[in-house]
């Protein structure tokens, strides 16, 4: 067992960053992070190679894919499938997000 500490925590982007990701946990099959954006901010993720599923845990945005759009807040959960393109919009308050890949982050890239 292990407890992840500041997992979903929100953290502000360092200077002159966008956004702010951080690994906690990572595992061949699943890895855990935070990914916070500031009101205002972008995001300027690309499709991953891996499943995701995003745990809102403060703030409120719109998600966006290409099968429609959402708006989220605090305890929303989303899945998006390996490939799919998609990204958060309209983050009216700072966003933090939990994240769980499976499997871990970047590990089916290619070259891997």
């Amino acid at each position: 067992m292990q407890i992840i500490e500041g997992a979903g925590t929100w953290a502000p982007p360092a200077a002159g960053a966008v956004n702010d990701w951080v690994e906690q946990l990572r595992t061949p099959d699943l890895s855990v992070g935070t990914y916070c954006i500031p009101a205002g901010g972008i995001d300027d993720q690309s499709p991953h190679t891996e499943d995701e599923i995003y745990v809102v845990t403060a703030g409120r945005a719109r998600i966006v894919t290409p099968g429609g759009t959402a708006e989220v807040g605090p305890g929303a959960v989303i899945f998006v499938p390996a490939g799919e393109e998609h990204r958060f919009d309209e983050v009216t308050e700072d966003l933090s997000l939990l994240v769980v890949f499976g499997p871990a982050y970047g590990s089916r890239a290619p070259g891997r």
